[in-house]
């Protein structure tokens, strides 16, 4: 969208919070970018540049604005909606992968010459994987400045910086400001509070962060839909929060979202302040925050039958996921069984072979059970039918020994294909794992019940073939279509308990 001047112009003018991390305004004046809905006075168009990401804006020597704190809008929905190379590399950065691996690492996650990689961000972006990642560690300093009472030294190496004195440069150069000076402007608020004699005194490691979305967002298909499929041990609704926990990289972590009507209340605890990054964007991923539900809704609206349903509830996310190859396995439970059963059975899984966890705040008890750890497990314990033993076996021997990837750096067609290669993998399991696992926003499930009952409601056809041609018109938002429909149904899923 950048490159279109014009419109840029206008929503700046107009401060239109929607385009917030579609472009960048660089003022040439001032040397300092914002997002398009900065509340100042806009500057004169002849004095705005506009860029695709803030690392552009940085590499050409502006600093973020103090006013509108653009490096902590919500992400471009563009990686959410593509599955190409910028798309899945973007992911990955989102991911952490170049502070823990490099540019190589990142190159080889994605099957690219380093080269190729390179070439491609910054053609599209205005920045290489170097810059993208730098920009995206200035952004967890400030928030580490800003929300924590941690030394600057443990900031420094929580957000990915591999040395202080990288740090220090960082953080003068994109905000203009001292850490230090950083932490004093922060607004009281902000700052953690004193705990009070009749609360609990947050454990060590505990962030309370704010996670941002475009409006509008409809909080009740999204939570509905986690706490009513919870996994006991190691998820729960607990006190107005969808609780669970983290496999990360250098530790595991245990996450408490709470909906809000302009935010995600966050709070984390985490056993490595490392784990901060990849922990925020795979929370972001599975409550679906970097979505642009203006663009779905208008698209979806445009058919009389689903206007209605979108006119009433505005605003809906597809519910994914914070690790694809739990989703997968969960998704082969799942299969012909209620929601319920399927709990049950990841319930047994979790007990047997997961990673216990403490847990002081809650009744979370494990992390859901690593493919490795499924690899050995004994299939006549599993109180499944003998054809669905074999379909799990097989997955997670495929996930185990890396024959099948479906992290956020997958090609989406190329996961169907490995998936549907796979013995008692039909349709409804390929689309919802690339729907809530993989992120296609145009997954759909014509041979899903619930669907089915919805379209013969609204009097859509309701058979396979022809609803799958009637929803055409919906691409490519079909996933998003889904929720609308599900919601139809007097279902857990379509609401958050009280």
């Amino acid at each position: 969208m950048h490159t279109d001047a014009e419109r840029c112009v206008r929503a700046v003018q107009s401060k239109d919070a929607r385009f917030d991390g579609w472009f960048y305004t660089a003022v040439l004046t001032t040397r300092i970018y914002c997002r398009p809905s900065c509340p100042v006075v806009p500057p004169k168009p002849e004095n705005m540049s506009f860029y695709p990401s803030a690392a552009a804006c940085q590499q050409e020597g502006f600093r973020a604005c103090k006013r509108c704190r653009p490096d902590s809008s919500p992400g471009s929905p563009e990686w959410n909606q593509r599955a190409d190379l910028v798309a899945r590399a973007m992911r990955l950065i989102g991911d952490g992968v170049v502070d823990r691996d490099g540019v190589p690492g990142l190159s080889t996650r994605l099957g690219y010459s380093t080269r190729q990689v390179e070439r491609q961000l910054l053609a599209e972006l205005g920045a290489g994987p170097l810059a993208l990642a730098r920009a995206q560690r200035a952004q967890t300093a400030r928030l580490l400045i800003e929300t924590t009472p941690m030394p600057m030294a443990e900031i420094a190496f929580a957000a990915g910086f591999s040395s202080i004195r990288t740090f220090n440069d960082t953080v003068r150069e994109v905000f203009a400001l001292a850490p230090s000076e950083l932490r004093d402007r922060a607004p009281k608020t902000a700052k953690p509070a004193a705990p009070k004699a009749a609360q609990n005194v947050p454990a060590p490691g505990t962030l309370s962060l704010r996670l941002p979305f475009r409006a509008p967002l409809n909080p009740d298909n999204l939570f509905g839909h986690l706490i009513a499929t919870a996994v006991p041990g190691v998820e729960e609704w607990r006190d107005g929060a969808y609780r669970r926990t983290l496999r990360l990289p250098y530790g595991h972590g245990v996450v408490a979202l709470t909906p809000a009507p302009d935010h995600i209340a966050c709070r984390l605890s985490l056993t490595d302040m490392r784990d901060l990054t990849i922990a925020i964007s795979r929370c972001r991923r599975m409550l679906d925050l970097d979505a642009d539900p203006v663009a779905v809704d208008a698209q979806l609206s445009a058919d009389p039958l689903l206007a209605p349903l979108v006119a009433k509830t505005p605003g809906r996310r597809v519910p994914r996921t914070v690790d694809e190859a739990e989703f997968a396995v969960r998704a082969v439970l799942g299969q012909q069984v209620s929601t319920a059963a399927a709990r049950t059975h990841a319930a047994r899984l979790v007990t047997a072979h997961g990673e216990p966890i403490d847990d002081p705040e809650g009744g979370l008890t494990h992390l859901f059970p690593a493919p490795e750890a499924l690899a050995a497990l004994d299939p006549e314990s599993l109180a499944l039918p003998r054809s669905r033993r074999t379909t799990l076996t097989t997955l997670v021997r495929h996930l185990a020994d890396g024959s099948l990837k479906l992290g956020v750096e997958s090609g989406w067609e190329e996961a169907r294909a490995r998936l549907t290669e796979l013995p008692g993998f039909g349709p409804w399991t390929v689309e919802v794992i690339a729907m809530r696992a993989l992120g296609d926003p145009d997954a759909f499930l014509p041979t899903d019940l619930g669907i089915r009952r919805a379209a013969q409601e609204l009097g859509l056809p309701h058979t396979p073939a022809a609803l799958t041609e009637r929803a055409a018109a919906w691409r490519p938002w079909r996933a998003y279509a889904v929720q609308y429909l599900w919601a139809i149904d007097d279902h857990p899923i379509n609401s958050i308990p009280a």
